[in-house]
């Protein structure tokens, strides 16, 4: 297990390899190791990766900074998530960037059946804090996981509201494992290992730069259902995260505010080019995404009609157990039915109410 996991941790190494090739090239070869051992010939043959990144995977030869990752990993009891990993998230799978490896401290399920992200501005007003309290508070008999980036702002109050609400958080962060940025939030991110749980994709080692933040954020806009942005400037990492939420097909909510407020002015931005829903208060949320408080009724009529379904319809219900969305890929990959009769029982489902289909061929349990 030390040995694969050696050979992942070198995958994200190697120069010129980002997250899309390592994805086709685990895709081709399945097991890292297969990769270093591959033919560079074979390597080159692959779409996108051609001679200079093949050239990268023979030449690599740091697998001692690889070696004292898995010592780290050892020694603090770090949960390292390979893309095929089971425990790994399964939303990520869908968004065409998402990190090869991902290390992980903490109790939360990554794969919880309803998962909300907030974003906003790292100097919140007392508006902005009240907002964020006031939602997350009234989100906590939903049992949903909330998840921030740690930072400054809107994120800490994010993660110190759903503790307090006893919700599980995740906090997304931008360097390695080994430390905290900012600071001040040490003693935050130890409550949130114990009742949530610090995830990134950087090894040990990897300080807070500037560039590390809006690569952060395409977990933050993928691991979700949906993401809220309460205030936000005109420009920066909330508004990053919002607009890859909307190309990961993830829906996207706002709270609008003062047209002379500064910190206001992403939200309604935002709002104005419909790359976020208006929200007044916490049931439009719930409304938007089918979540509220007769989820178990709605649950026990849908096991109740689960008895009515097809073979056919059965085998693609049972492939939403994590309640998350599935491309029409997998769906044809993992139920093994032909093209066909996938069509008809997908029309006979969202004629019942059991499915829903969203942007970029991706459908939803109701």
């Amino acid at each position: 297990m030390d040995n694969d996991l050696l050979y992942r941790i070198a995958l994200t190494k190697v120069a010129h390899i980002g997250d899309v090739h390592a994805r086709s090239l685990i895709h081709r070869y399945g097991i890292a190791a297969d990769i270093f051992n591959a033919p560079r010939r074979h390597l080159e043959q692959i779409e996108g990766i051609g001679a200079v990144r093949a050239g990268s995977i023979k030449k690599f030869r740091e697998f001692n900074i690889c070696e004292k990752e898995l010592d780290f990993i050892n020694k603090y009891k770090i949960s390292p998530l390979f893309i095929t990993d089971e425990k790994y998230p399964k939303r990520l799978h869908h968004c065409y960037d998402s990190p090869v490896l991902l290390y992980y401290k903490g109790n939360a399920n990554l794969n919880a059946e309803k998962i909300i992200s907030v974003v906003g501005t790292r100097k919140q007003s007392e508006y902005g804090k009240y907002l964020t309290e006031k939602l997350i508070e009234e989100l906590k008999e939903f049992g949903i996981t909330i998840v921030s980036g740690l930072a400054y702002g809107i994120d800490t109050i994010a993660h110190k509201s759903a503790l307090k609400a006893k919700l599980p958080t995740i906090a997304v962060l931008a360097h390695g494992l080994d430390t905290i940025y900012p600071a001040s939030n040490t003693v935050l991110a130890k409550s949130i290992i114990e009742n949530g749980g610090l995830l990134t994709d950087f090894t040990s080692g990897t300080k807070p730069d500037k560039q590390n933040f809006p690569k952060r954020n395409r977990i933050t806009a993928g691991i979700c259902d949906a993401l809220v942005v309460i205030e936000s400037g005109i420009s920066g990492g909330s508004l990053i995260t919002a607009e890859l939420a909307n190309g990961y097909n993830r829906d996207v909510f706002a709270l609008p505010g003062k047209t002379t407020d500064s910190k206001s002015e992403g939200c309604n931005m935002l709002i104005k080019k419909n790359k976020a829903a208006m929200i007044t208060c916490t049931q439009d949320i719930l409304e938007t995404m089918s979540w509220n408080k007769n989820d178990s009724a709605v649950k026990s009529s849908q096991r109740l009609l689960f008895t009515e379904l097809n073979e056919n319809e059965k085998k693609i219900v049972e492939l939403f157990s994590v309640g998350t969305t599935i491309h029409i890929d997998e769906i044809h990959l993992k139920s093994g039915l032909p093209g066909s009769a996938i069509a008809s029982a997908l029309l006979s489902l969202e004629m019942n109410a059991i499915i829903r289909s969203m942007p970029g061929k991706l459908y939803k349990l109701n």
